[in-house]
């Protein structure tokens, strides 16, 4: 069903609409007309609030979960509240400096983007999502630690000084000082490269029969550049903080939504997509319930806005996810502050 534009709604109905929106996303319950009734701003009886409600229900705005004659507004309702309704308000000057506060340049990017993440879920009281731009590390140094005979760690410090291990399989016959030739070639002739970089000159000098180190050593080079680029090309560029938020006591009644709902939260590569999503807007954008395949079981919502690099463009995706009740008055506004925050520490 089409929803109907905001400007086809009458007076009356507009405001009995707005009042069991806002009923729903303080209480998250359905509101009936004698409640309503007693409201002195709109003055009308219960019988003509219930007559409203039913034509609202027919317009596909509201709908009843069970048989009382309490009403909740539908997706489609939700989505002309905050289309056409919804009051957006500034972002408080308490919440600024608290996502403020947990944005800093001190180490990582991933940190302080983890960090901006974990204050956005606690101030929303949501799940806390951020895509992670992707970048290319660049090796300050690798090493080669022997454990068996047969395994040695990998060791590599990148040039931003994050610190990675991996085992890696040995070739029969290496020894510990072909680990440590193996290291010494990467540290000396790669430091500062990306790993495609030292991986295209690796190949280049063994190709140009150049190497100054023998074919066992330039075998375990090849062997460690190519673990850190597969894995970086396979590593989730999904960050979600805050899921314990979608445990709270408000959501007990409804523990088989957020079962699902986290559940969903496992499946990375389906929130990039729809964070990607986000990727064209100027501003927050919202997505609620079944408006995205992903959360048609659990029907949640989800509110993000892209930030940008030192060039303007648009480098990842900022957002929170939770129930279709979220204040969004207040949570829009907050998610645009965090995106125009992270954009200026990236620029």
């Amino acid at each position: 069903m089409l929803t109907p534009p905001f400007t086809e709604l009458t007076t009356r109905a507009r405001d009995v609409f707005r009042m069991v929106v806002d009923s729903y996303l303080e209480t998250g319950q359905p509101v009936g007309s004698r409640t309503l009734s007693k409201f002195s701003a709109l003055n009308l009886s219960p019988a003509s609030i219930r007559n409203v409600m039913q034509d609202l229900e027919e317009l596909g705005l509201l709908a009843s979960p069970h048989t009382s004659a309490g009403r909740l507004p539908t997706e489609q309702g939700l989505r002309l509240f905050v289309d056409g309704m919804m009051q957006v308000a500034e972002t408080s000057a308490n919440d600024r400096a608290q996502i403020e506060a947990s944005i800093t340049d001190a180490g990582p990017i991933e940190s302080a983007l983890a960090q901006a993440t974990a204050a956005l879920s606690g101030l929303s009281a949501c799940a806390g999502l951020v895509l992670v731009p992707k970048s290319e590390r660049t090796l300050r140094q690798i090493s080669f630690v022997p454990m068996t005979q047969n395994q040695a760690l990998a060791v590599l410090v990148a040039g931003d000084g994050t610190v990675e291990n991996r085992i890696i399989d040995l070739p029969h016959g290496i020894g510990a000082s072909t680990l440590v030739e193996a290291g010494n070639y990467i540290t000396a002739m790669m430091a500062g490269m990306t790993l495609a970089e030292a991986q295209s000159r690796l190949q280049r000098e063994m190709d140009q029969e150049k190497l100054a180190i023998d074919q066992a050593a330039a075998h375990l080079v090849a062997k460690g550049l190519a673990i850190w680029s597969t894995d970086g090309a396979d590593r989730p560029v999904l960050i979600v903080r805050g899921q314990a938020n979608l445990l709270d006591d408000s959501m007990a009644g409804d523990l088989d939504r957020v079962r699902q709902l986290l559940d969903e939260l496992e499946n990375k590569q389906d929130i990039v997509g729809l964070l990607n999503n986000a990727r064209e807007g100027s501003a927050a954008r919202i997505f609620i319930g079944s408006e995205n395949k992903l959360f048609s079981l659990s029907g949640s919502s989800v509110i993000a806005a892209p930030y940008h690099g030192h060039d303007g463009r648009v480098v990842g995706v900022v957002g929170v996810i939770g129930p279709t009740r979220l204040n969004y008055a207040r949570i829009v506004p907050m998610v645009d502050f965090t995106a125009q925050s992270l954009s200026k520490l990236i620029r």
